[in-house]
């Protein structure tokens, strides 16, 4: 897997991709060109069996500064002073963020710096998150007169309504530490382990079966939209499923032999 520069892709020997927001000049915002390589190489990793898991990351001080809001005002001069480029560029954002969702691999962000507004988002849509000690986060669209809607939709589901609100009234920066008790992020830990702490989770994803990991995921953002009785039901019947596949077999077989499981992903 390659990309152009602002992008960068590098896939290991245990599976793990890791990308890399390279636009450190522009604080690794999301340009519209990154928005749509994010996007690209997020549906290939999905498609290719030799990604088991992804690592997101980012080069230079900032981990992701949200939208480029200089490329967005420039937006404005078109006749209908900007609407229709918003509208795009929102929608494109969106489909990033449901797309890291609906990736059948687990995605972990990887944070060394500066999080805010849609790359506060950014953090907030993948399925788990480290961070160096030194990370912050925010939501500062207040601050400009801009609410920052968008990044809600995915704060709003990581973290308790009344700490989701703070950040989105007050715009102030979280610490690493602030965000772990929020739920925000798993783990803080400091800056020189932190790729070390990620590879650890990443492998130790990255040595179950395929299968299972995409089952798991995706009826984990399935059910939690469903009432209480259908998100059972729904459970119920991935597990039947579940059941019936051959990893399963396998790994209930390996438990009860006291043996490493062989997975085949299927």
């Amino acid at each position: 897997m390659t990309s152009p520069e602002i992008l960068l892709s590098a896939l290991d020997e245990k599976g793990v991709l890791r990308l890399t927001l390279n636009d450190a000049r522009r604080r690794n915002a999301l340009s519209e060109e990154m928005l749509q390589l994010l996007g690209q190489v997020l549906a290939e990793a999905g498609q290719n069996l030799a990604v088991r898991v992804v690592v997101l990351n980012a080069n230079g001080p900032a981990f992701c500064a949200g939208h480029d809001l200089k490329q967005r005002t420039a937006g404005r001069a078109a006749a209908d002073g900007g609407r229709a480029y918003f509208a795009k560029i929102m929608g494109l954002c969106a489909q990033v963020m449901q797309a890291i969702v609906a990736c059948p691999k687990p995605i972990i962000a990887e944070v060394a710096g500066v999080a805010t507004a849609a790359g506060c988002q950014l953090v907030a849509s993948c399925d788990l998150a480290l961070a160096a000690e030194g990370a912050q986060f925010s939501t500062p669209g207040v601050n400009i007169g801009l609410f920052c809607s968008t990044p809600m939709v995915a704060l709003s589901r990581n973290v308790a309504a009344k700490h989701a609100m703070e950040m989105l009234l007050m715009g102030e920066m979280v610490s690493a530490a602030r965000a772990a008790e929020m739920g925000l992020v798993n783990r803080v830990v400091p800056a020189q382990a932190l790729r070390a702490q990620t590879q650890s989770f990443a492998e130790k994803i990255a040595s179950k079966s395929s299968l299972t990991l995409a089952t798991g995921k995706g009826a984990f953002y399935a059910q939690a939209e469903m009432p209480l009785a259908q998100a059972y039901g729904y459970a119920a019947q991935v597990m039947v499923d579940n059941m019936l596949a051959r990893d399963a077999e396998e790994g209930i077989g390996a438990f009860i032999e006291k043996r490493a499981p062989q997975w085949q992903d299927a």
